[in-house]
């Protein structure tokens, strides 16, 4: 009787009582939720309607019957450019994450003289506003031919990306032991050699929190995309969506249904990717 009463103890001493605060706090993250999924709902079910029904004051109303509404001409206006996004996209984030986990290794495990100082100016970058720099960059892209293209654009979003990148992954590479590396160099491997060899390997956590945060960037750029190519049928989705309005009507459903569709990638690279991107950032944050 003994022996079997103690665990029960424990579970009756286990659960918690009701709390009315912990309940007000529940109905409070419902309130907010519910807040933020609002917009959601607006475009979705606006986008299914057709565009006789569509008016501002109508936008909370379910739509009378579920058809394509504004997805299909939104999809048959915005699918060229939402192939040039992932053709500028993909590169953008690989080159960036690739020239700054570099850095980030050098900065972290080789210190030199200046290093610090250099690291600095490098982070330094991340403070300039866009807007001051484009007249210099759109002449130095005119200058080397690129101006107008999206190899331009991938070269400025890799620039761009570089002192953000490096500082992500410095911080990343500080938690791994030094150990590792001097085991390598006793080995007789390169800088180049231990980094391809040890510190690639084990850089999966900081290439997800990389890749999430360069993709999203790049993928909502939107001056960028406007000033350096010139071409509408070759401009990003985010521009393509801003050309959906009308000058002197709006037609919603298309313009709900466009903004649906360009936010989908970066809603499912964080849905599926979430949680690798916080144990990234956890891993890059705390002290091994």
């Amino acid at each position: 009787m003994v022996a079997t009463a103690a665990p029960q103890q424990r579970v009756r001493k286990s659960r918690r009582p009701f709390s009315l605060w912990r309940f007000a706090g529940y109905v409070a993250l419902v309130f907010v939720s519910l807040m933020f999924l609002l917009p959601i709902y607006v475009m979705g079910i606006t986008g299914f309607k057709d565009g006789g029904n569509t008016s501002i004051q109508t936008m909370w109303e379910l739509p009378k019957s579920f058809g394509a509404g504004g997805y299909r001409e939104a999809w048959d206006r915005l699918s060229p450019n939402m192939a040039t996004s992932f053709k500028l996209v993909i590169p953008g984030t690989i080159l960036s994450a690739l020239i700054g986990s570099f850095n980030g290794y050098i900065f972290a495990k080789w210190q030199f003289r200046g290093s610090n100082l250099l690291f600095g100016m490098l982070l330094f970058g991340m403070f300039i506003p866009y807007q001051s720099v484009l007249i210099p960059l759109i002449q130095a892209l005119q200058k080397i031919g690129l101006y107008g293209s999206i190899y331009g654009l991938i070269l400025v979003h890799v620039v761009a990306g570089i002192p953000i990148t490096t500082l992500i992954f410095r911080n990343y590479y500080a938690n791994i032991p030094r150990e590792l590396l001097e085991a390598g160099r006793v080995d007789g491997a390169s800088i180049w050699q231990i980094y391809r060899q040890i510190m690639l390997p084990l850089s999966l956590p900081g290439f997800v929190v990389v890749g999430i945060f360069q993709f999203t960037n790049i993928w909502n750029d939107f001056l960028f995309g406007l000033t350096i190519i010139t071409n509408p049928a070759e401009q990003p989705i985010t521009i393509a969506l801003n050309n959906l309005s009308g000058t002197f009507s709006v037609d919603w459903n298309v313009v709900m249904a466009g903004a649906v569709i360009a936010a989908l990638p970066t809603a499912l690279i964080y849905i599926f990717l979430g949680r690798f991107f916080i144990k990234g950032m956890l891993a890059g944050s705390m002290k091994g």
